[in-house]
């Protein structure tokens, strides 16, 4: 009998256990059943579970208590019907939920289950990543334009290319036979006006402005860049295997592009930084034959002690390696004068 006993009180604590370890403090509804809570069954519908909520919710609701203690409890009372109903309207937590009353013993999985749905992003990722490249995209556009604004307004007060431009200005017809030529009728800000609108007409339009200076284009916002990725991609293919059949095996000697292309790449430029350098500064390349890695190594040395030699004949330079010398790099000295 009494073994009996000791094996009955023995199943009632493995069973309270067993019912306590579905139920994990600070997931879902702690460790009150989210059911229990809202007075339902995991049978009940989702209206069932809405109508439940909205009866306790009414009884519970802080403004219906005048009493600061009864308020305080009330309000207590509908975080944690609120947070019930939250878990159980929703299709794939309620579904999470359940899987953690059938499982109880995946605690870590758990976790994991419940954290991953609140630390999630609400918002569709697809509408975050159309709306960052957006973003991006106009920037890029905008910073662009702002570039060519600034070296559209440089080009115009260096003298090289703004009396360059008042010639074609003037070969064109756009100005008089001379270049101060006064129109009647008009005061000379308005002549100045006239003058400094057509110049950059002409810089802009009739001008090679290449490299980083040329005019934006949508082509080179993410957005377009993005969508054309298939295309470049199979035509860099395309190109890359081109060029290991023609140079590679067939041993095919370099077209003037090419020869320039391995230049830029032994410079490490890129193509609008490349195109930027003048014309004859590329023909000087390509008669020094710097496409051959030997040449460029041997140009390059040159170049660096040149650069060197005119550091050191520069007055500026001289200077401030007399004060280092004198001084020493990160000195405090202090003038009593």
């Amino acid at each position: 009998m009494l073994d009996r006993i000791y094996i009955l009180l023995i199943s009632v604590v493995a069973i309270s256990h067993l019912s306590q370890a579905q139920l994990l403090e600070g997931l879902y509804c702690g460790k009150e059943n989210c059911y229990d809570v809202l007075g339902v069954t995991r049978a009940s519908s989702k209206n069932e579970i809405a109508r439940s909520y909205r009866q306790l919710a009414k009884k519970y609701h802080p403004d219906l208590h005048r009493d600061l203690k009864a308020k305080a409890e009330a309000e207590e009372k509908f975080k944690i019907v609120a947070n019930a109903y939250e878990i159980l309207k929703d299709e794939e937590s309620r579904t999470d939920y359940d899987y953690m009353l059938d499982n109880p013993d995946e605690y870590y999985a758990h976790y994991y289950r419940y954290y991953r749905r609140r630390v999630a992003p609400k918002v569709d990722v697809r509408i975050v990543i159309f709306v960052t490249i957006s973003i991006i995209s106009i920037i890029q556009y905008y910073s662009a334009w702002q570039r060519y604004e600034t070296a559209i307004k440089y080009f115009m007060t260096v003298p090289k290319y703004r009396n360059r431009a008042l010639e074609i200005a003037q070969q064109q017809g756009f100005l008089g036979t001379d270049a101060g030529h006064k129109k009647r009728g008009k005061s000379k800000s308005e002549q100045k006006e006239e003058q400094e609108s057509i110049i950059r007409m002409v810089i802009e339009e009739k001008m090679d402005i290449k490299g980083a200076y040329a005019k934006p284009t949508f082509f080179d916002i993410l957005w377009i860049q993005l969508i054309l990725s298939p295309y470049t991609l199979v035509k860099y293919i395309y190109w890359y295997l081109s060029w290991v059949w023609n140079h590679s095996i067939l041993r095919k000697p370099y077209t003037e592009d090419e020869k320039l292309y391995i230049i830029r790449k032994y410079m490490n430029m890129g193509q609008h930084q490349f195109d930027s350098i003048e014309d004859h500064e590329k023909a000087e390349y390509l008669k020094n034959q710097l496409w051959i890695k030997q040449n460029y190594k041997v140009w390059q040395k040159e170049k660096e002690e040149t650069m060197k030699k005119q550091l050191a004949e520069n007055s500026r330079y001289k200077q401030y390696r007399r004060y280092i010398k004198n001084h020493g790099v990160g000195r405090m000295t202090f003038d009593d004068s």
